[in-house]
């Protein structure tokens, strides 16, 4: 029953950030106003999450799949969440998929560095890390978090490209035409010293994933494998 719970919470947290994001964005700021309605937005995101997070909360973690610490999830994982974190850091500056950001003249811009890799660098980090924390916890409780945090990018990334299309197709066109959508893994040389950021935050993170989380994470296994 709990899991049926976290299934409904997270169908209701996916399907009030599509609709409010694309649907019935243009229809609500007109009726309230672009400051009343990032509010109303904002309120509706958090309460809805927060749900999603409660319910995860009481789902037992069950039986795993698979054993998520074994060599081969764990190395897959860890290699997914340092890909991440190469695509995010630099999804920061200069992103035009992002929501505020200004698309005039980006018909003529060429890109460079991540989004020769792909045009939604931020969408893809959360989806790659949300698969590595399927492949070292595949339970229930995961499988539905995770999905929807992976429904929840790469369907955002689709539909971030449908609505900058419609409201500035003349410079959203030729940005898609030169940067792909999917990543294009043959461009990850284009992050250059990216990566040893990457990797360095990735340590940090997986270390403090001990005292916050209480279990060890990424290079700290091996560690906590070889102290016990």
């Amino acid at each position: 029953m709990d899991l049926v719970q976290l299934g409904i919470a997270a169908s209701l947290f996916l399907a009030s950030h599509f609709i409010l994001s694309h649907p019935l964005r243009a229809s609500l700021v007109r009726s309230l106003g672009a400051e009343a309605f990032l509010v109303v937005y904002s309120l509706i995101a958090l309460v809805s999450f927060s749900w999603l997070m409660l319910c995860y909360g009481r789902v037992p973690a069950g039986v795993p799949l698979w054993d998520g610490h074994a060599p081969l999830p764990w190395a897959v994982a860890s290699v997914l969440t340092v890909i991440a974190l190469g695509l995010f850091l630099p999804s920061l500056y200069r992103n035009p998929a992002l929501a505020a950001a200004k698309t005039a003249g980006l018909d003529t811009v060429r890109p460079q560095g991540v989004f020769l890799i792909t045009r939604h660098p931020m969408m893809f980090a959360i989806a790659l890390w949300a698969l590595s924390h399927i492949l070292i916890a595949p339970t229930g409780r995961g499988f539905v978090f995770m999905g929807t945090m992976i429904a929840l990018a790469v369907g955002g990334a689709h539909l971030q490209d449908r609505k900058k299309k419609a409201l500035d197709g003349k410079n959203w066109r030729p940005w898609m035409s030169r940067t792909p959508f999917w990543p294009d893994v043959r461009q990850f040389g284009q992050l250059g010293a990216i990566w040893g950021l990457a990797l360095g935050l990735w340590v940090l993170i997986t270390w403090l994933h001990i005292p916050t989380v209480g279990e060890p994470a990424g290079v700290w296994i091996l560690h906590h494998a070889h102290v016990g």
